[in-house]
């Protein structure tokens, strides 16, 4: 048994449902975490930075009363971010319970979040950054596996989880195309404690994405997904049908990001993001209804091992 904080112990599901660049919200945070999950938004979404207090407070008030799961706030930890200092004190004056970050491991960030008593996850695409995230305080590692949304790894989630496992034995997340109870609890079976699960979300009444982009959400499989570094200079998965209305041919993008002329669509408005387990999306569903559908398959999953 992994040693596990106490926050994450009464989970109705062992599932975060990951941070969404613009389309998480305070109204999506709410609901997953009022479902049972530990419901999590980028700080970058709150333009400009001075709405990171509002919506702080509104979550806070939102969630009032203690029955729902706990809640993440993602940082963007690279020194390009020149807001950091500003979100990290704002998520300082609201005692937030866990803070994920991405794209660099700060030593500076792991203490300041364990001062105020708060938890931190650092999201990873391969064993070496996991070292790394380890040695400068992180309690815990979210491993970032081949066919997850966003900014995702290649590697297998077997080989991530079990080359982590090997040294590590504090809070692992698992994300690649979550989508169904059954693969929530393959991700325990495997290793990890809790499974990410983000792109179902897009596909949610909360969801701040068009009604356009939640509708390709449903309407597309893995064989629509693309990867490629040309959007944002890091390799990520998008999907095609947004890279079609942008103009493009996803089957031939260029290799080399200088090639993409200036005035090109911007990858945070024209090109959706997707990780590949959006196969089993059917329909636009509140974030509630989504989860008691995990649950379901979580439940059937178990009894289903039990029988056999």
């Amino acid at each position: 048994m992994s040693r596990m904080p106490a926050v994450f112990q009464n989970l109705r599901l062992p599932v975060i449902g990951s941070p969404l660049f613009i389309i998480g919200n305070p109204g999506l945070l709410v609901a997953q975490c009022k479902a049972g999950i530990v419901g999590a938004m980028p700080a970058l979404n709150a333009r400009p930075s001075s709405q990171l207090d509002d919506w702080l407070a509104e979550i806070t008030a939102g969630l009032a009363g203690g029955a729902a799961a706990p809640y993440a706030i993602n940082l963007i930890a690279h020194k390009s971010n020149a807001r950091l200092d500003q979100d990290l004190a704002v998520c300082e004056k609201y005692k937030v319970p866990v803070v994920i970050t991405s794209l660099g491991a700060r030593e500076e960030i792991n203490q300041a979040v364990h001062a105020w008593g708060g938890v931190t996850l650092h999201d990873v695409i391969h064993n070496t950054f996991a070292r790394k995230a380890v040695e400068k305080g992180a309690d815990g590692l979210i491993a970032v596996a081949a066919g997850a949304g966003g900014h995702a790894g290649t590697r297998s989630p077997f080989a991530l989880v079990q080359e982590i496992r090997r040294w590590f034995d504090g809070p692992l997340v698992l994300s690649g195309a979550i989508a169904t109870g059954g693969a929530v609890l393959a991700a325990q079976a495997m290793g990890a404690d809790l499974a990410y699960i983000g792109s179902p979300f897009i596909a949610t009444h909360e969801a701040n994405a068009s009604d356009a982009y939640k509708q390709s959400i449903v309407d597309a499989t893995s064989d629509d997904i693309v990867y490629s570094n040309l959007f944002t200079g890091v390799h990520g998965n998008y999907l095609a049908a947004s890279i079609r209305n942008a103009g493009l041919d996803p089957d031939n993008l260029p290799s080399d990001a200088r090639a993409y002329a200036a005035g090109s669509p911007r990858p945070w408005k024209d090109i959706w993001g997707s990780g590949q387990g959006i196969g089993v999306v059917d329909k636009v569903v509140p974030a509630a209804e989504f989860v008691d559908r995990l649950a379901a398959e979580y439940q059937a999953a178990r009894a289903r091992l039990a029988r056999s």
